[in-house]
């Protein structure tokens, strides 16, 4: 909770700084985790609420950014966990394309972003974290929740159907497997 005594002024600029240096940052983040601009912003604003609320003696916008960004990462692979379990539990019936939201003019400005929500959700999630939040192998599994193996072949799925989506959006039909591994390897 906010400090007692905490000034509500103080407080709501310290927010108005964060959102006018980081939004943009943070909106691009969430949209690559969420698929839509939609899920973003509410990954957004429910990273910022937890992050000032339980961290509040934070007074610098850098350090509250990282902050959001890794509760971001957190609530949203809690929100897939959460979703796994409830599928155990309960058929699913998939919504017809043109019920899923979408805004198109975000979908047709960014190809890797249309080509990212083309894949599994654990897959595109991992290749988010590791390319994305430059996380290690090591770091994506725990972070997963999971096996260094299950990232890995999560991150070969992701590049492979990347590298394919992205190099028939270019003209040039299905990438090869050099393009591909050169396009997709990850900067040190």
């Amino acid at each position: 909770m906010l400090r007692r005594g905490a000034d509500l002024t103080d407080i709501a600029a310290l927010v108005a700084e964060v959102y006018r240096s980081a939004a943009p940052r943070l909106g691009g983040y969430g949209f690559a985790l969420t698929g839509t601009a939609h899920d973003a912003e509410e990954l957004v604003q429910a990273a910022m609420v937890r992050v000032l609320t339980r961290r509040p003696r934070l007074r610098d916008p850098a350090a509250i950014e990282g902050y959001v960004r890794a509760t971001m990462r957190t609530l949203h692979i809690d929100q897939i966990r959460r979703e796994t379990t409830w599928r155990r539990y309960v058929v699913r019936q998939r919504p017809a394309e043109s019920d899923r939201p979408c805004d198109e003019e975000i979908v047709t400005r960014d190809e890797v972003a249309r080509a990212l929500d083309q894949l599994p959700r654990q897959a595109g999630t991992a290749v988010v974290l590791h390319y994305l939040d430059d996380l290690s192998v090591a770091d994506v599994a725990i972070e997963m929740h999971l096996y260094e193996g299950t990232v890995k072949r999560y991150l070969h799925l992701g590049r492979e159907r990347l590298g394919t989506l992205l190099g028939r959006q270019d003209g040039e039909g299905t990438a090869d497997d050099d393009t591909v591994r050169v396009n997709m390897r990850r900067r040190r």
